[in-house]
C-alpha cells in the first residue's frame, strides 16, 4: 500500500530520504508512529555499510535517529541487541554497532564496519563477553 501511494504520488522510494517524517506520514498515509519508522531506515542506511536488517535491530532497541546513539557504546550496543534477541549474534554485527556509535559522534564518516573488526577482536580479547550472554548461536535459533 505504501509503494503504492508513492506511485501514485509519482514519488520513487530513493526520493524519501528528501522528505521529513511528517511529510512522509501525509505521503504514504500513515501514522506518525509508522512514518517515523521509515525515517529511521532511512536515516539508518545513509551510513556507510548499514542495511535495512541492521537498521530494523536499531529501531527494535528503541533508536530512531543518529542523535539517540551519541552516548551510546558500540560494544554495549550489541549486548543489548543480543540480549533482546535472546541469541548471540554473528560477530560482525558488533562491528556495526561500533560503526554506527562512531557515525553518531563523526557525521559523514566514510568508515564501513569491516573498519572495526580488529578494534571488537582486541576489546573482546581483553573483555570477553557478559556472563548474561545468550548460549544459543544465530545460526541455531
Amino acid at each position: 500500500m505504501e509503494k503504492e501511494n508513492l506511485k501514485q504520488k509519482k514519488i520513487r522510494i530513493n526520493q524519501l530520504p528528501d522528505y521529513a517524517a511528517d511529510e512522509i506520514e501525509t505521503l504514504l498515509g500513515v501514522d506518525k508512529s509508522r512514518a517515523g519508522v521509515i525515517s529511521a531506515l532511512i536515516e539508518f542506511q545513509k551510513i556507510p555499510s548499514v542495511g535495512p536488517k541492521f537498521a530494523e535491530d536499531l529501531i527494535s532497541m528503541g533508536y530512531f535517529q543518529l542523535d539517540d546513539l551519541l552516548d551510546k557504546d558500540g560494544h554495549e550496543l550489541f549486548n543489548q541487541l543480543e540480549e533482546q534477541q535472546g541469541f548471540w549474534t554473528d560477530p560482525c554485527v558488533e562491528d556495526q554497532c561500533l560503526l554506527v556509535t562512531n557515525y553518531a559522534k563523526h557525521r559523514g564518516a566514510t568508515k564501513q564496519w569491516w573498519d572495526f573488526t580488529a578494534e571488537r577482536k582486541e576489546f573482546r580479547s581483553k573483555h570477553g563477553y557478559p556472563e548474561s550472554r545468550p548460549v544459543i548461536a544465530w545460526h541455531g535459533n
